[in-house]
């Protein structure tokens, strides 16, 4: 008999607008939205629980999420901040287990199976996490406890927010089975609809269903989808311990094609890595775009360029020409649009040029403003031109 594995995933409720609520009290209770400007063409980035009651989601234009709560509240991204905060929640997990796996910036999963000896059951070590970060941070986590990660993933997400649940080998069957084939990582809208035409709507519904029906809608993938729907991951959780890339992506409520929203949301993804990149003194060589849609067919696109760099300026440049490449040739509705960085060095490092570029210094002393503004007002205080 294989010993028991323990995993957990911690998932920060709400994340950007529980931090604007925390630091501005007044705020409790009231639908707050952080974003960008409605008048600048602005999304929702993350949108409070009593915000969410409106039918907000994030990737939202902004006016459109007014217009349906003429009454919330706009606070700006302040990205620094909650990199400060993710940071703080982070070292509470190392201080129970090394094996810590972040997935983004507000949720990980941990494996406690190594730790149970020093610090009891796992689920005595997820109170104890989700008690030592409320009282650190003042925020809410919602933990899911599971034998593998899709379960653990699953379970966070049940009784959201402020939840806690454990899914066993015992109870996993009776907690999927009625549940929506949708929770099934990798069936997305489209799949969805596909499998609804055939009468399978709960993931009891898909494990019962005959194979060559799972064949022709899941071709080679059929096996693995069958598997997480009996609740079978065999997938490690990934310490990184060195970063070898920083990115950021989001997951669209609903499908995106309108291009100007999708350059602003790149435009606020390329500065938050630009951002993270220069907090940790690194430059990168190579940059990737990925593009995934409304079907979950996804693309990526690479360039690595010619001289490192860490500047918003340069890569902003970079990555909307090779937006602009992908939008000519098969543009489409997004539902996931990511950025990334990787091929790093240290800030500063490499061949240096006799002469400096006077536009490369002109782009870091702009950078080092905006750091320092957006640092101490929020990420929304200051928008770049176009």
């Amino acid at each position: 008999m294989e010993p028991a594995i323990f995993i957990l995933h911690i998932d920060m409720d709400a994340f950007f607008a529980s931090v604007e609520i925390k630091d501005h009290p007044d705020l409790q209770g009231k639908p707050v939205l952080v974003g960008g400007s409605p008048e600048q063409r602005g999304v929702v980035a993350a949108c409070s629980y009593r915000g969410r009651q409106f039918g907000i989601h994030s990737a939202m234009p902004m006016s459109q999420a007014l217009r349906l709560c003429p009454e919330a509240i706009v606070r700006p991204v302040r990205m620094s901040r909650y990199v400060e905060l993710s940071e703080q929640i982070q070292q509470i997990f190392l201080n129970y287990t090394p094996d810590v796996e972040p997935i983004s910036i507000d949720e990980a999963f941990l494996d406690v199976t190594g730790c149970i000896q020093l610090f009891g059951p796992a689920e005595t070590i997820g109170k104890r996490i989700k008690a030592d970060i409320k009282e650190q941070t003042g925020l809410i986590a919602s933990v899911g406890i599971a034998p593998n990660k899709f379960l653990a993933k699953l379970a966070s997400d049940l009784d959201k927010p402020d939840g806690f649940v454990t899914i066993t080998e015992e109870n996993k069957q009776p907690i999927l089975d009625p549940l929506p084939v949708s929770k099934i990582w990798g069936i997305g809208k489209v799949t969805n609809t596909t499998l609804q035409k055939q009468g399978i709507h709960t993931i009891y519904q898909l494990r019962t269903a005959p194979r060559y029906i799972l064949s022709k809608v899941f071709k080679n993938q059929a096996e693995d989808i069958l598997k997480l729907a009996q609740g079978i991951d065999h997938r490690q959780v990934e310490c990184r311990v060195a970063a070898k890339s920083i990115s950021c992506e989001e997951t669209f409520a609903a499908d995106i094609k309108d291009k100007d929203v999708l350059l602003t949301l790149l435009q606020h993804q390329v500065e938050e890595v630009s951002q993270r990149l220069r907090a940790e003194k690194l430059q990168c060589k190579t940059m990737t775009l990925k593009i995934r849609y409304g079907d979950f067919r996804t693309l990526t696109r690479r360039l690595t360029m010619d001289t490192p760099t860490n500047t918003t300026g340069n890569l902003l440049q970079e990555a909307t020409g090779v937006f602009n490449q992908w939008y000519q040739k098969a543009a489409g509705a997004l539902r996931l649009l990511g950025f990334g960085v990787s091929g790093f060095s240290p800030e500063g490092s490499g061949q240096k040029s006799l002469f400096s570029d006077p536009e490369d210094e002109k782009q870091k002393k702009i950078d080092e403003v905006y750091d320092k503004i957006r640092g101490k007002f929020g990420d929304g205080a200051l928008k770049r031109g176009n």
